[in-house]
């Protein structure tokens, strides 16, 4: 199965899990809770208020060489997104990809998924914890603060 199949296939509309593909084409769900939405939320406006330019797309279809990944939220420049908004799956990573980490995720998990990511151009991949704490990664490996977003916060509240 492929992303499209996914996006069009009538028994897999409006269910309650986050959809990903593997490598193989097999779907894998991700049920989310209501503290995974809220944090989703947070974020997005987070970006909303220091980037004023570009777009946050929340549920962010992204092909990888492992299948369609779903970033929890992303945030893309308008150059970048000029490219990818018509598209089914991004076929570029958006600069900002960011996941909410759920009980069910392992560290070798969210580990792969960050090359995942940075393999598709994303500049920089964040990891929001079940209590808020945000962790900022670049292509070299973990970094203080987001150098593409000075001013966010290391904790979110909800």
């Amino acid at each position: 199965m492929n992303w499209q199949e996914v996006c069009e296939h009538a028994s897999l509309q409006n269910l309650p899990f986050k959809i990903e593909l593997n490598k193989k084409g097999q779907i894998i769900m991700s049920p989310a809770k209501v503290y995974h939405s809220a944090y989703q939320g947070e974020i997005e406006y987070f970006l909303r208020v220091f980037l004023k330019q570009g777009k946050t797309l929340p549920e962010c279809a992204i092909w990888t060489r492992d299948g369609t990944k779903v970033a929890d939220v992303g945030w893309v420049s308008k150059e970048r997104f000029s490219i990818i908004k018509n598209e089914t799956e991004c076929s570029i990573a958006p600069e900002i990809c960011i996941e909410v980490l759920s009980s069910s995720n392992t560290e070798n998990e969210m580990i792969e998924k960050c090359k995942l990511y940075f393999e598709q151009k994303a500049k920089e991949v964040w990891i929001c914890s079940q209590k808020g704490k945000m962790s900022f990664y670049n292509p070299d490996g973990q970094i203080k603060k987001s150098n593409l977003v000075p001013k966010f916060p290391n904790k979110i509240e909800i």
